[in-house]
């Protein structure tokens, strides 16, 4: 159900709750360009950095469904103000940390407060836009996340070296009490007339969702193509550029970044052509396949250009980019009832691909170790990232076996009422 606001203050929402989402980027990604840091400041071995890391992608995705249930209570405005609320006091928790308890648990409450961006924002589409436009904002919302995923990068990077890490997120905490407020003033207000009772429905519909094999197909759809984009590109490409092929910090944030240039410009596109052709498939098993192929030759060709490896990370971000799919084919195969149940849990999904393989890649480096150390870094060695990177082609592999398993919508409803 749509609802009657000024068409600017609609779109001045909408940008308002994307901005909340770059944002929630930045954080996903910022450690990436802080590792050494960060493993000097806390005397910390590669699992550990993983695993601070990863608490956000912990409590992001474990809170995917409680979010759309309060979303659907209470609606975007307040949530989205209040959650921007917390990510600043945890962000400015995270830069007065001394201890990695202290930076996990600070790292875990910017997870579960920046979780409502996404979720929040398609609300806004859903209640102030026309339906007809629900699937091309959600590709723009992604795409703006991949933006954010990029100033995270090499910007970040450069920010970290102006103020250090602990000043960047002072900055972080800064600009969430910036959105807060834009939020409680530009966001309108949910019309009583909006139906709010379906949580009580919620415990009644949950078990189609999850009994339906379709959306666990959705499920590992995502789950295997955001992998690498949030535990290569998020964490462990940069310090693996900077070993083997001796690129610094900042360069090898861009050409990080790179890869999620792709995400950011292939998501709205693949949404748009899925849509278009009214197939989901063969979008989805042409990016996956584009993204297993790229991925094996960044990692297992030896001494690629700088230019062959940009090309590579383009292409990867591209294919993977063709994830933003798996949220219209979840929706198509369940019913309305069951709509926000089975989306939020293919976006648990996706970000659950973080905070699993990020502290284990993390372990894995550890494990291949040789001793190695640079002023109170760890130094892995090339094999290492190789071994561990391994595992992320048996995600993509698999990603590619789950649209085997799950059936064409046609871009229509297919779940029986």
């Amino acid at each position: 159900m749509t609802v009657s606001v000024t068409s600017s203050r609609a779109i001045a929402a909408y940008l308002l709750g994307a901005g909340f989402f770059l944002y929630a980027f930045v954080q996903r990604v910022s450690p990436s360009v802080m590792t050494s840091e960060l493993m000097r400041d806390f005397n910390a071995d590669g699992a550990t950095i993983g695993a601070i890391s990863s608490m956000y992608f912990y409590t992001y995705a474990a809170i995917q469904i409680p979010v759309g249930v309060l979303i659907d209570r209470f609606g975007p405005r307040k949530l989205l103000a209040l959650s921007a609320v917390v990510s600043a006091v945890a962000s400015f928790g995270f830069a007065l940390s001394t201890s990695v308890l202290a930076a996990s648990i600070s790292r875990a409450v910017i997870g579960a407060s920046v979780a409502f961006a996404f979720v929040g924002t398609l609300s806004i589409a859903a209640t102030f836009f026309k339906p007809a436009r629900f699937a091309m904002l959600a590709g723009i919302l992604l795409a703006v996340g991949m933006a954010g995923a990029i100033v995270g990068q090499a910007p970040m990077r450069l920010l970290v070296e102006s103020l250090n890490w602990r000043g960047s997120f002072y900055v972080l905490a800064v600009w969430a009490l910036l959105m807060s407020a834009l939020a409680w003033l530009i966001i309108p207000r949910r019309p009583e007339n909006i139906v709010t009772t379906e949580k009580e429905d919620r415990p009644l519909v949950a078990w189609p969702v999850f009994s339906n094999l379709q959306t666990w197909a959705c499920g590992g759809i995502g789950f295997g193509l955001a992998a690498v984009m949030l535990a290569f590109g998020g964490l462990w490409s940069v310090p693996w550029l900077i070993t083997v092929y001796g690129l610094s910090a900042a360069d090898a944030s861009w050409v990080t970044s790179i890869m999620f240039v792709g995400w950011m410009v292939g998501s709205p596109i693949a949404g748009w052509f899925s849509d278009k052709i009214h197939r989901r498939k063969p979008v989805l098993l042409s990016g996956a396949l584009l993204s297993l192929c790229s991925f094996a030759l960044i990692i297992l060709t030896p001494e690629l250009s700088r230019s062959s490896l940009s090309a590579l990370y383009l292409l990867c971000g591209l294919g993977g980019s063709c994830m933003v799919v798996c949220f219209g084919l979840v929706r198509e195969w369940n019913t309305v009832q069951g709509n926000a149940t089975a989306i939020g849990f293919a976006n648990m999904c996706v970000v659950g691909s973080g905070a699993l393989l990020q502290p284990l890649l993390g372990h894995m480096l550890d494990n291949r170790w040789q001793g190695a150390v640079n002023q109170g870094v760890r130094e892995y060695p090339a094999d290492a990232f190789q071994a561990a990177f391994i595992v992320l082609l048996v995600v993509l592999l698999m990603a590619n076996l789950c649209i085997g398993l799950v059936r064409e919508s046609y871009c229509q409803p297919q779940a029986a009422e």
